[in-house]
């Protein structure tokens, strides 16, 4: 039987302000999971809750899905985050990047900037894959099943880009597949959750698969306790 837990956005708020600072200066969080599972919606509650606490503050988020070149620019986009986002702030310098605009079908001129911050949340599909983890300070995947991912897409962005979305699901789960993200995180979320709860401060955590531990986990027992349109990535 799977066991699935309520837990408290601010309790995880405390968690991620607790752990290590692994990305120069900044806790770096990583929100995975596929499209339509409720990666942005999850990650902007965190975000309220990080805002809320006392000695918090509203973190800089980077969306994925804002650094992609359209849509065969699936998970190729990393060399874009790391040379204009990570490579900076691992120096301990602020980075910045051009958002991509899913209605002209390019780049937009100006540069969003994102701050030294004591926590940085990047969300999307691909965010805590392999080649980051040594540097997350807590590393999450959002879950939803196929059908309602789906259904959510097609709410989002119309039926006229169903294919585009099948092919785009199948890169994702041959994407997870070798990356074996779920092994991988710290924490599952689900992001379709019929258990009943106040959603606004509280998510389902689903039990972590069998596995090696998650980047923070296994990082706290070496150093210390751890704490639109046309967009295919959010959970939206």
């Amino acid at each position: 039987m799977t066991v699935a837990l309520v837990e408290a956005y601010a309790t995880l708020a405390r968690r991620v302000l607790a752990g290590p600072a692994r990305l120069g200066r900044t806790r770096l969080v990583a929100v995975d999971g596929p499209s339509g599972a409720g990666k942005s919606v999850f990650t902007a509650r965190l975000a309220d809750a990080l805002a809320g606490l006392p000695d918090g503050g509203r973190p800089p988020v980077v969306h994925t899905d804002d650094l992609l070149d359209g849509w065969d620019d699936q998970f190729t986009f990393w060399t874009r985050l790391e040379d204009r986002v990570l490579t900076p702030l691992r120096a301990g310098r602020p980075g910045s990047y051009r958002r991509y605009s899913w209605v002209r079908r390019a780049f937009l001129p100006r540069a969003v900037p994102v701050p030294v911050a004591p926590v940085l949340l990047l969300e999307g599909v691909s965010a805590a894959r392999a080649a980051i983890r040594p540097e997350l300070t807590l590393s999450v995947q959002v879950t939803a099943p196929d059908a309602v991912r789906l259904r959510r897409a097609l709410d989002r962005d119309g039926a006229h880009l169903l294919a585009e979305l099948r092919r785009w699901h199948a890169g994702e789960a041959a994407h997870f597949a070798a990356d074996r993200t779920t092994d991988a995180v710290d924490l599952v979320v689900d992001g379709a959750p019929t258990l009943p709860h106040d959603a606004e401060r509280y998510y389902v955590r689903r039990p972590v698969s069998a596995g090696a531990p998650g980047p923070a986990a296994a990082a706290g027992r070496r150093s210390g306790p751890t704490a639109g349109s046309g967009s295919p990535g959010g959970s939206r």
